[in-house]
């Protein structure tokens, strides 16, 4: 068992599960929401500002709606996906040392556990938000998409300013 927690638990693990139970928890409200209380299904497009609108469409693949899986054994495939690589970022959680890279780490973990509750629940992931300017549509997306994408820039942002890396004089070899 101690072996076990030393793979999949470190001392910033708390802060990125913490973030990533966060993350499902208000993904998931929000869609309820939205499917049920507000019935975007009903209402159509609904027209926020000249370039934002809420919408409703069954993302039946992964980001942009590439590979679109309409059979159970595609879906069944997706699911595992989000769920192995929510248990590999688990993995690296565990020995993150920065709170940027745990929280960024913690943000992709709930994005795809989010997205996945979908894809069991409906058999698709329940995508709302819809940018559009000058001819421009960008894909629709929801609260999930965003917490992977900013944890991703998160990432991104702690490997090139982060301060686990300190200049100095190279080693003499």
């Amino acid at each position: 068992m101690e072996r076990f927690r030393h793979w999949f638990w470190g001392p910033l693990s708390p802060l990125g599960l913490g973030i990533a139970a966060l993350v499902v928890l208000i993904d998931q409200l929000h869609k309820a929401w939205m499917l049920h209380v507000y019935d975007i299904a009903a209402r159509g497009m609904v027209r926020i500002t000249s370039f934002f609108d809420l919408v409703l469409v069954w993302n039946r693949g992964i980001s942009y709606g590439l590979f679109p899986q309409e059979s159970a054994h595609g879906r069944l495939g997706l699911i595992l996906f989000a769920f192995v690589a929510s248990l590999a970022l688990s993995a690296w959680l565990a020995r993150i040392s920065t709170r940027l890279a745990a929280a960024s780490i913690g943000l992709i973990i709930g994005g795809a556990i989010g997205n996945a509750i979908d894809r069991m629940v409906h058999g698709a992931v329940a995508d709302f938000f819809s940018f559009h300017a000058f001819g421009y549509q960008w894909y629709v997306f929801n609260i999930a998409d965003v917490a992977i994408v900013a944890g991703v820039v998160g990432l991104l942002y702690d490997s090139v300013f982060g301060g686990h890396k300190k200049a100095g004089n190279p080693p003499n070899i």
